[in-house]
């Protein structure tokens, strides 16, 4: 952090400097853009510079300056359609869409903010240039410039495209997410027929709030503990699944580790939805896993312990809370440890074999050589992969919605009335306010809150992993 902040305080003290020590070329560059470079003789680049600056007021004036003067309110013009008697037809007035105004004047000052990125490095340019000039070195003609950007600056030609790809999906999407989160943007207020606008930090307040009307606050709670326990035993069980599946068809002792091997493969070659699909017909209240539990005697016998309900004729594996959650574990284990085990079987290959041969004549036992070699190599190895996992479990939509969805109800008010279930994760309960209760505002908290989680997670766990230096450990 303390990098980041000296690096931008030399960004805008480099920019001074080229204002208190640049020509009138350069001072002129703050009015016209392309004045530096002209004064260079790079005509085609202050051409360039020119055009961009005409673009960015056209821009301001024409898009920016309307969509940001309803920013304050994101619209008062109510939707409104008038039917004409004579003409027999229905008239729209000139109505405000509020979220096409926040997503424009996001865009607008996102568009700002880059000129004024532009502005400021292209005065630091100018600059240097000058600087060339009086020292008596070689100025670039525009197309040798060109012919830079394919060779010793091609890095920056390479990752352009990329770039704004990044800010086109995923940045400009992120900056809507996180301003929705500030509005009452739901049901009630769903453009273009109504209005929403800025309610400050009310959802956030909202979604810790347990009283009679809103529960929020209840549901968050239990789903966050759900969440973050469903993240540690799917990872933890795939982990280790994995690690000892490869283990025993790597053995020596394992007869035919090829076709045992390729068993287990064909688990991915199946797509995940299907064979998720598949199995929560298998596991329904009526399906052929309880038909044959019932034909075994096996659901008399959970009975008669308590594990299932004296009322039910079947195991409600997918539509009581706790068996739902403990089924869930269970299938997402079948669905994630044919992955692990690849990744496993690679590791294992390529353990140094010096450091087993010395551990073996140290008098080490199998169990030992696991536990004091192979698992602290595997940690080491895949550990990144290991929290990518964590993170993406937080975030695995697909095994909970496919296993859940119009299968399993709540019985518990609170959480109906927060339109959450307890099988939820946060993705999920995301989804589910998003896609068929139209709750954006809370949607968009929960997906922020999420992001937090993640990233605080990764954070500190990456900056614990690359502290200090443990390759030699394994050389």
């Amino acid at each position: 952090m303390k990098n980041f902040f000296k690096s931008i305080g030399n960004y805008f003290k480099e920019f001074a400097t080229a204002l208190a020590k640049g020509d009138i070329g350069v001072k002129l560059s703050l009015f016209v853009m392309g004045a530096g470079y002209f004064a260079r003789k790079q005509i085609i680049n202050g051409l360039i510079m020119i055009a961009l600056e005409a673009v960015f007021i056209i821009a301001c004036v024409f898009y920016a300056a309307p969509n940001l003067a309803k920013f304050g309110t994101l619209g008062t013009v109510q939707f409104e359609q008038i039917f004409d008697p004579l003409t027999m037809t229905k008239t729209v007035n000139d109505y405000d869409n509020s979220f096409l105004i926040l997503l424009n004047s996001i865009i607008a000052l996102f568009i700002i903010v880059a000129f004024i990125l532009v502005y400021i490095g292209n005065i630091k340019a100018v600059y240097r240039l000058q600087q060339r000039k009086e020292a008596g070195k070689h100025i670039n003609t525009f197309v040798e410039d060109m012919k830079a950007m394919l060779n010793e600056k091609f890095h920056i030609t390479l990752l352009t495209l990329p770039c704004i790809g990044i800010i086109l999906m995923n940045v400009i999407p992120i900056l809507v997410l996180i301003a929705v989160a500030f509005t009452n943007y739901d049901q009630q207020h769903m453009p273009p027929n109504a209005l929403f606008t800025w309610v400050g930090w009310r959802n956030f307040t909202q979604l810790f709030t347990t009283s009679t009307t809103v529960t929020f606050g209840y549901s968050f709670g239990k789903i966050l503990v759900w969440t973050l326990e469903w993240a540690l035993l799917a990872t933890f069980t795939t982990f280790i699944g994995g690690i000892l599946m490869a283990q025993l068809i790597n053995s020596k002792r394992t007869k035919l580790p090829k076709m045992w091997r390729t068993l287990f493969m064909v688990a991915i070659a199946v797509p995940q939805f299907v064979t998720l699909m598949l199995v929560r017909n298998f596991f329904a209240d009526t399906g052929i896993v309880n038909t044959i539990c019932s034909n075994i005697g096996l659901t008399s016998f959970l009975k008669s312990i308590g594990l299932v309900g004296s009322h039910l004729t079947y195991i409600p594996f997918l539509t009581s809370p706790g068996w739902a959650k403990v089924m869930i574990v269970l299938i997402n284990i079948w669905v994630g440890i044919p992955y692990q085990m690849l990744i496993a079987t690679g590791v294992l290959m390529n353990i140094p074999v010096d450091q087993l041969e010395s551990a073996r004549i140290d008098g080490a036992n199998k169990f030992q050589i696991f536990c004091k070699i192979t698992m602290p190599y595997i940690l080491f190895i895949t550990g990144p992969s290991l929290i990518t996992d964590f993170v993406k479990n937080i975030n695995n939509f697909n095994v909970i919605y496919l296993l859940t969805q119009d299968v399993y109800v709540t019985t518990d008010q609170l959480l109906a009335n927060s339109n959450a279930k307890e099988v939820d994760l946060l993705v999920t309960w995301l989804f589910r306010l998003t896609n068929e209760y139209y709750n954006y505002k809370m949607a968009s908290v929960i997906g922020i809150i999420v992001f937090v989680i993640c990233a605080a997670f990764t954070l500190l766990t990456f900056t614990q992993m690359i502290k200090g230096n443990r390759e030699e450990d394994f050389q």
